[in-house]
């Protein structure tokens, strides 16, 4: 079987590789010169299996709304006069109740496991190094009302099997000896054990690798302009450069450009491109460093250590399709590290970046058969690219050879939006 895979980002690429071990021909395409140039470029580097959650929950509206006021905010809204956005968002909204928060996770969670469980298997079979930890995540509580609302966190973790440990003041300190420094500006946290960390684009790039090896080709520089649909199946894609190409199999995994693709097309998914920003500067000093992951339950940041670098990523930006990175943009993630972290990284010599993750309104991505039977989608991953990205590439590869996936699509395909 011939498959075209949409997309060379870490979805795309995960995709490619588990079609590619189970014997497809696949060609992958994308816009950008290489492998893991959009938003698998600098992401915060979590493997966040046990803070797989949707940002659609119980009382988060009010939450947003208090957000907009902060200095430093987690949350910024652009008032653009986009009847998508607005759509979106009150989706978003509806979403936010008990038994929606309930249904999301769970689904969540089901790519999420799978994708912790097969991964292993994948790095074991290539080799393929990225900077990789398995010293979990720690979600850092500045103050007692934190502590005591992650109770039913820790519940919802313990029904999901997500291994956890509450921890007061000196056991945070005893995972990340560095926070002894500034032991005065939090009372605990929750530390997810099962959490791993890693880069990305590192990830991304030695597994195309390992792909070109196996004998996936890779057009670089090639928008796609449009995909052709004759007869109730797609026929093909047309690039900018090399015109018309065709497969028998089609997988979408654009991220949020694919949103307007396949609107031609009439597959209409609410995936909507959600801001976020980064910053990456080199470790100073070992011992004042982070050694995993933090997650400032504050400012809605996360710290990450890859190797000798510190990679700090936070805020959501609802601003349409803007990739601006302006002067301020990047002000919250490093006021973040100087705060938790002074000493252990050179702030002023700092890379920040912008890249826009594709949302759905749900949390849930988008997996599987479209409404044409030889066109699939991997798509709508939010923040959770990464953390998802070996799970579902094979379980959506497993489809597409016409196997069956070691997971349920109940609630993951398009049919939930009724498209």
């Amino acid at each position: 079987m011939k498959v075209i895979v949409m997309g060379a980002g870490v979805i795309g690429v995960t995709t490619a590789y588990y079609l590619a071990k189970a014997g497809a021909e696949v060609t992958v395409l994308d816009r950008q010169p290489g492998p893991g140039l959009e938003t698998s470029y600098a992401n915060a580097g979590e493997l966040s299996y046990g803070m797989t959650s949707p940002w659609a929950a119980p009382g988060i509206p009010m939450k947003a709304v208090k957000w907009l006021f902060m200095k430093r905010r987690p949350l910024f809204i652009w008032p653009l006069i986009s009847p998508t956005m607005w759509a979106w968002s009150v989706q978003m909204i509806r979403n936010c109740n008990e038994e929606s928060y309930r249904t999301n996770k769970s689904r969540m969670v089901r790519v999420s496991n799978y994708s912790r469980d097969v991964m292993p298997d994948l790095i074991a079979e290539t080799g393929i190094e990225y900077e990789g930890r398995a010293q979990g995540t720690l979600q850092l509580f500045r103050n007692e009302k934190q502590l005591k609302g992650s109770k039913a966190d820790q519940e919802i973790l313990a029904e999901y099997d997500s291994p956890f440990e509450l921890l007061d003041r000196d056991g945070c300190i005893a995972v990340e000896p560095a926070l002894a420094q500034v032991r005065e500006k939090f009372v605990g946290g929750l530390r997810l054990t099962a959490d791993r960390t890693g880069d990305c684009r590192l990830f991304t790039i030695a597994l195309a690798e390992k792909c070109a090896e196996m004998g996936v080709e890779f057009q670089y520089g090639q928008s796609i302009r449009e995909i052709l649909v004759e007869n109730g199946k797609v026929a093909g894609v047309r690039t900018e450069i090399a015109g018309t190409m065709t497969a028998d199999a089609y997988v979408c995994a654009l991220g949020s450009y694919g949103t307007r693709l396949l609107k031609q097309i009439g597959v209409r998914i609410p995936v909507y491109p959600v801001k976020g920003y980064s910053v990456t500067l080199p470790v100073t000093e070992d011992t004042l460093a982070p050694q995993s992951t933090i997650m400032d339950e504050t400012h809605k940041v996360a710290i990450t250590r890859l190797g000798d670098r510190i990679r700090v990523a936070g805020t959501a930006e609802i601003a349409g399709y803007s990739n601006r990175l302006g002067p301020h943009a990047t002000d919250t993630v490093r006021h973040v590290i100087g705060d938790l972290f002074p000493g252990g990284g050179d702030i002023s010599k700092a890379e920040g970046w912008t890249g826009l993750r594709p949302m759905t309104p749900d949390g849930t991505p988008v997996l599987g058969q479209s409404r044409y039977d030889n066109l699939f989608l991997n798509t709508g991953h939010g923040t959770l690219g990464w953390t998802m990205a070996c799970g579902s590439g094979r379980a959506v590869a497993d489809v597409v050879l016409g196997r069956k996936p070691e997971i349920s699509f109940d609630g993951l395909t398009a049919e939930r939006y009724g498209t």
